[in-house]
């Protein structure tokens, strides 16, 4: 174990941040492998989460910031220019349902209409 964390439902406070996904992908050679830039990517301080994956992008990374703008401003500023990171594609969290196991509750009831057969 490396500590634990409280997860928090950001929707219920006033102050919520932006969060995004941001898929990257990159060329390797002979003297750089992933670790080296998972080393790199991670010292900055936006970066929550970063994990090497499987599929058709190397790295999945969770980043955090006050709004949109911060969020692309640290992609393009920061991430996009690694020069091994030949491809950033950034998807921002609209709602989230379920963090760290742990399911939300969700605001509102389910005003949807039964239709009994």
């Amino acid at each position: 174990m490396r500590g634990y964390r409280a997860v928090v439902d950001w929707h219920r406070l006033d102050e919520e941040p932006v969060r995004a996904e941001i898929e990257l992908n990159v060329t390797l050679d002979h003297e750089t492998g992933y670790d080296d830039i998972a080393e790199r990517l991670a010292r900055f301080d936006p970066v929550e989460s970063l994990h090497l994956v499987s599929g058709e992008y190397d790295f999945m990374m969770e980043v955090e910031g006050e709004s949109m703008r911060e969020v692309s401003t640290f992609v393009s500023d920061k991430v996009a220019p690694v020069p091994e990171i030949t491809q950033t594609v950034t998807h921002y969290v609209m709602a989230t349902y379920k963090e760290q196991g742990i399911e939300f509750e969700s605001d509102h009831d389910d005003d949807r209409l039964s239709v009994s057969p």
